[in-house]
């Protein structure tokens, strides 16, 4: 296999050969309309411009990584934290805190209500089944979880009674005692566009209600564009990505796509009937 061109040699080869030319035409004929002078310049400025490029080059590379980890270092430092969180009462029945992962400088960032059962037992956001369907998601757009980061509202499980047995969103109290946690890693993250994952994360990021009404309609935070959207949980409620609202969702990450600058995949554009009453 035949390797592959470097442009900016060929480049510097071209312009050898219109200097060899130049010099050709200027020995037999009167008129020269290639000063071989001007293309030397050009060559030498070219030389120039190629070694600064392949010194600055490395540099920048190191000041990218630098800043990841930086990132990550200011991301653990708040999970060590809210992993010793008394703040709110929901820390007597955790069994481990679930602060978020992902990508430390991220293009996206998803927010959701709170951890469940699985997330409670492994210390990770979105692992149980409407995490699965949310990792779907994600794929379906071209990227991975490794690409975006993942976090809720509160970082601890609720349940009902606080008897680990059936989930419920978080009340005020215990949305405003976490929410700090949330408002720092955001700070740290800095991503291009925040996804709100349903009514709790909108309204615990946003103080908005209406997830029905704003689903699919920019919001912004701080400066960040952000798509309100129904949470993986409402859809396999409503059938999962078989039916109607898992489009409707789609419809909303095609946005998303477009603001980051990103390809939109085809997925095929399927169409399932909108679910039944209740």
């Amino acid at each position: 296999m035949a390797e592959p061109l470097d442009p900016m040699n060929e480049l510097r080869t071209a312009i050898r050969d219109l200097i060899e030319w130049a010099n050709l035409e200027r020995e037999t004929s009167p008129v020269i309309e290639c000063d071989p002078a001007l293309l030397g310049e050009l060559e030498r400025c070219l030389s120039t411009r190629l070694k600064s490029a392949v010194a600055k080059a490395p540099t920048q590379t190191a000041s990218t990584e630098e800043r990841r980890s930086r990132a990550a270092a200011a991301l653990a430092a708040i999970a060590e934290r809210v992993a010793r969180c008394t703040r709110c009462p929901l820390h007597r029945t955790r069994h481990r805190t679930v602060p978020g992962q992902g990508n430390p400088a991220p293009e996206l960032m998803f927010i959701g209500e709170g951890p469940g059962e699985e997330e409670d037992r492994q210390g990770l956001a979105f692992v149980g089944p409407a995490g699965q369907l949310l990792t779907r998601l994600i794929h379906r757009m071209g990227l991975t979880r490794e690409d975006v980061f993942i976090a809720n509202i509160v970082k601890c499980r609720p349940t009902i009674n606080d008897a680990g047995v059936r989930d419920r969103p978080p009340t005020d109290e215990e949305m405003a005692a976490c929410i700090p946690y949330l408002l720092e890693q955001i700070e740290v993250l800095q991503p291009k566009v925040i996804v709100c994952l349903g009514a709790t994360a909108l309204y615990g990021l946003l103080h908005l209600k209406g997830i029905s009404r704003l689903r699919g309609h920019w919001q912004e935070f701080r400066g960040i564009p952000v798509m309100p959207t129904y949470h993986p949980s409402y859809l396999l409620r409503s059938g999962g990505d078989q039916r109607a609202r898992y489009w409707e969702v789609w419809d909303d990450m095609v946005q998303v796509l477009q603001r980051l600058g990103r390809p939109v995949p085809d997925v095929g554009r399927r169409r399932p009937s909108a679910p039944g009453p209740g």
